[in-house]
């Protein structure tokens, strides 16, 4: 009995001393406090590679083989941390069509530039919901899948008018968590992102008037992907305002 008792009550300490400490390490945000630095290295590696962009000395296509490798060295779970995406998506409302566009704020880190020469958000979306087919110019953009599976297509923007987009298929396929890819002038400049998932999310960083005196606004384009087949693979894509683009592919 006696050491029936004995036993117990080192249970019972035992688990007073972790619920205590677990209650010590999520006040103090001790866990976020380790997680800060990874991830505030990652977007701050990003940060230098947009300025080196901006600047010219770094080829656009050299700029998204560079940012590719970064977003396959990033911790997932870190990153969701940082970005505080639990409370970001708490009581989320999507929309009906397309992508809700959702703004973290960064916590202040030691190494992380108060000022991003990036743009982020995060796209928010629910099953069959899309981030709908689009071209830009003057810009550089990624995109990182951080829950939720997505179909996700690429294309080159070879030429356009005042109408239509000249585009070739590059990339089709599924995109699942931690999964990447990128856009510049050079390559793969038209996207399109479909939700395949209940709930998806998707991390976006652009870099935005790379050339100052480009002469175009760095803006979506709006195409529909399914046009006239031209040889080689191109496609003749009819270039849409907004709210078609939604009604036909959102």
């Amino acid at each position: 009995m006696n050491e029936s008792r004995r036993q117990f009550n080192g249970t019972l300490l035992g688990s007073l001393l972790t619920y205590s400490l677990l209650e010590t390490i999520f006040a103090d945000d001790l866990l976020a406090d380790e997680v800060r630095p990874l991830a505030a290295a990652w977007l701050a590696d990003l940060d230098q590679l947009g300025r080196d962009l901006r600047g010219a000395p770094l080829e656009q296509t050299t700029w998204q083989d560079k940012v590719e490798e970064l977003h396959s060295q990033v911790d997932l779970a870190d990153l969701l941390t940082f970005l505080d995406f639990d409370k970001l998506t708490h009581n989320l409302q999507y929309r009906e069509r397309g992508e809700r566009s959702l703004r973290p704020q960064l916590p202040e880190v030691e190494g992380l530039p108060r000022e991003l020469v990036f743009g982020q958000q995060i796209f928010a979306l629910q099953k069959d919901r899309a981030v709908v087919p689009h071209g830009h110019y003057n810009l550089a953009s990624s995109f990182l899948v951080l829950k939720g599976e997505f179909h996700g297509r690429h294309y080159d923007r070879l030429e356009d008018d005042r109408t239509s987009m000249i585009i070739r298929p590059t990339i089709d396929r599924q995109f699942g968590p931690g999964e990447y890819s990128t856009i510049s002038e050079h390559r793969d400049n038209v996207h399109w992102f479909q939700a395949t998932s209940e709930t998806a999310f998707i991390y976006n960083m652009h870099v935005v008037n790379l050339q100052p005196d480009y002469g175009r606004p760095g803006g979506r384009v709006y195409i529909d992907p399914h046009g006239e087949k031209l040889s080689g693979g191109r496609i003749r894509a009819e270039k849409l305002r907004a709210a078609e683009a939604l009604r036909r592919y959102g």
